[in-house]
């Protein structure tokens, strides 16, 4: 017979469990089911030990090209088995603070694999028994996992994904990426940083694909010039494995011409596949032809009382959207009527420099048939950015004719922590003038946006308006 419980839900990553601590919060009885560590990909093998890893990386770079030390600094090594240690300790660290948050919300979390069963009824297998439980709400946050290529799937050995090359016991002598999207450009960057030889493919003509182009490209010419080899419009045809590297062959997509590279390691990072197959047998009602979950602004699947949320239904998959959706859909489950606002979800790539967007790109706004208005300001009028000597960059911001910003773009040190400003203009419709007279800190990075927006209105008094 099944147990009782008001809320369920299938998976502990950033959406699931955040739902059950937000569902605690209103007073609801959590069962959270997960087969794996709580955390998920973000917190266990993507977000969180890549950033930590860049950051290391980052230090050793910066060390290295600093022309005002003395001594040998190109001798300068990282330690790349205790670098790996302490990456293991802040993911441990991270972990432990999200069992003791449930904990203490007294969720149930149950060690196991749960299942849709049909309606609302979840069963959970784990490694001794078999549970059912009746749920007045279900939240579904199975997460995604790594894609390969029809002629090319990881193995864990010469062809990985961004979980086993966090784990490589040594950096490579060569790296080919396949996908210049934040996860090839993130761990692409580690590994030249570390001294292997990277190359970057992607079969779109700009690196991040989606993104304003300007700035994409103004990105790129700044990682080719750290080290990074990047490849734009090249479509891969096959792959193998010979002789203890692999090969990928193809054409470029603009000269029509066929190219055959090698290297020791691949690592594949052009996409993820929701993980969707195990969610039970009534599951495939619930897809798209992608896999995806397909669900309603207020995250309900076409089952009653059925919640989806993050990689699951599709978008932007990012760890910040799905958590927001767990707060969503934990709210819709306790009563609410709360609804999810896309064009306010930011993005952000954690390279040097940090690029950031959120709302409409110049090119979206103007296919939309708006008529814009657009500030730019380039980093190298700024105060900090010069101190930094980091004065590669730009800030874009996108207004209707009106004024209200609908989008806003960053390439610059801090450009994750400084597009929250922009998400807010964006979700409150606020505008160029609200921002442009705004007082910010000097000198900060972040004075740019100010300077962005008064240039779009041609008021700037610190820089042209021409």
């Amino acid at each position: 017979m099944a147990e009782k419980r008001d809320v369920v839900i299938i998976g502990g990553g950033p959406g699931g469990y955040i739902a059950a601590l937000k569902a605690a919060q209103l007073g609801r009885r959590v069962t959270l089911i997960e087969a794996g560590r709580l955390g998920g990909t973000c917190m266990n093998s993507g977000c969180i030990p890549t950033k930590y890893l860049l950051h290391q990386t980052g230090l050793l770079s910066e060390f290295k090209k600093n022309e005002n030390l003395e001594g040998v600094p190109a001798g300068v090594s990282l330690n790349w088995r205790r670098v790996g240690n302490e990456r293991r300790a802040v993911i441990d660290r991270l972990v432990k603070g999200v069992e003791f948050l449930l904990q203490r919300a007294r969720v149930e979390v149950i060690r196991g694999r749960g299942s849709l069963e049909g309606g609302r009824e979840v069963l959970c297998r784990t490694a001794d028994a078999e549970m059912r439980f009746e749920a007045e709400r279900v939240i579904l946050a199975a997460g995604s996992r790594p894609a390969g290529l029809p002629f090319l799937e990881p193995n864990g050995r010469e062809i990985v994904t961004h979980i086993e090359a966090l784990d490589l016991e040594e950096a490579p002598r060569s790296m080919l990426v396949v996908g210049a999207g934040a996860v090839g450009l993130e761990i692409g960057l580690i590994f030249s940083r570390l001294g292997t030889d990277v190359t970057v493919l992607e079969m779109m003509p700009a690196i991040l694909p989606g993104m304003d182009r300007q700035l994409a490209m103004r990105l790129e010419r700044s990682l080719k010039k750290q080290g990074l080899k990047i490849l734009t419009e090249m479509r891969l045809e096959s792959g193998a494995v010979e002789a203890g590297a692999v090969t990928l062959r193809g054409s470029n997509l603009k000269t029509h011409a066929p190219f055959e590279l090698a290297a020791e390691r691949v690592l594949l990072a052009a996409g993820r596949k929701p993980n969707s197959e195990g969610l039970g047998s009534c599951a495939p009602d619930l897809l798209d032809r992608a896999g995806f979950i397909r669900v309603s602004k207020r995250l309900e699947t076409t089952v009653p009382g059925v919640y989806a949320v993050g990689d699951l239904i599709g978008g932007k998959l990012l760890a910040h959207k799905a958590e927001h959706e767990g707060l969503v859909a934990a709210q819709n489950a306790a009563g609410g009527a709360a609804e999810m606002e896309y064009q306010a979800v930011p993005m952000s790539v954690f390279t040097e420099p940090e690029f950031a967007a959120v709302g409409w790109t110049e090119e979206e706004a103007k296919a939309l048939g708006l008529r814009t208005r657009v500030g730019l300001y380039m980093l190298q009028a700024n105060g900090r950015a010069i101190t930094l000597d980091r004065p590669e960059g730009m800030i874009k911001l996108v207004a209707e004719e009106s004024g209200r910003v609908v989008g806003g773009h960053i390439l610059a040190p801090f450009a994750s922590e400084m597009i929250t400003e922009i998400t807010l203009a964006v979700r409150r419709g606020l505008t160029l003038d609200d921002l442009g007279s705004t007082i910010h800190v000097h000198p900060t990075i972040s004075e740019g946006i100010m300077e962005a927006a008064l240039k779009a209105e041609g008021q700037a008094v610190r820089i042209l308006n021409e």
